[in-house]
């Protein structure tokens, strides 16, 4: 599968193992875990601790080899069934989403050659692709909340490293960035927020309550 270097959190992913997670998030993490074996091992291992729990609240002890059997699913020693690969640029989380693959899309021009398209919006967050061209740039922005960033095309950089296919980033109020796309190959990129992104530059304020981003 995809080397990736860039993990999702610990905390996101017992969110989506719990059902916590807003819909938009929940999209992105289910994404990444169907590219990334480690995630889908230590998601496992999640499940299973809350399955050992959910069996044992009436009781007070649980098996004695419960933690080295939750250590082994982590470290991969019991890796969970790889999901089916099916061919083009989208897993089948996304795939199912969108209605297809990447040329299933219906792009929406958002300036300086940037495309997105919105796949869930409610008041808890928002799921959106982007497309951004070749040696390209986003904005420099920081965040009034949460951004999850998971490549799915091409790649990115940012003062943070090098994201590319299967990497997800998340970012925080604290974090001020500019990600621009590799050389050689448009980004394509599906993004959850919880909140509206706080451009550094007029033109992108201005346009920003038309493009809800």
């Amino acid at each position: 599968m995809t080397n990736i270097q860039h993990h999702v959190p610990d905390d996101l992913l017992m969110g989506y193992a719990t059902g916590a997670l807003p819909q938009a998030f929940d999209l992105v993490v289910a994404t990444h875990v169907s590219l990334c074996d480690d995630a889908r091992a230590r998601l496992e291992a999640f499940e299973a601790v809350g399955g050992a729990v959910l069996e044992d609240l009436d009781q007070v002890e649980i098996a004695e080899d419960s933690l080295d059997r939750t250590l082994a699913m982590i470290n991969g020693s019991a890796p969970a069934d790889r999901p089916i690969v099916m061919p083009g640029t989208f897993p089948m989380p996304l795939r199912d989403m969108v209605g297809g693959d990447e040329d299933a899309v219906r792009w929406r021009y958002v300036g300086r050659g940037v495309r997105q398209c919105v796949l869930h919006s409610d008041e808890n967050g928002t799921a959106r692709l982007l497309r951004i061209p070749a040696g390209r740039s986003m904005p420099e922005h920081s965040h009034n909340g949460t951004e999850m960033t998971l490549v799915l095309k091409g790649a990115f950089r940012d003062e943070d490293g090098v994201f590319a296919r299967g990497d997800i980033e998340v970012a925080d109020p604290n974090i001020s960035h500019m990600p621009v796309a590799e050389p050689g190959e448009d980004c394509i990129c599906l993004v959850a927020t919880d909140a509206r992104l706080k451009f550094q530059g007029l033109l992108p304020r201005i346009a920003q309550p038309f493009l809800g981003i």
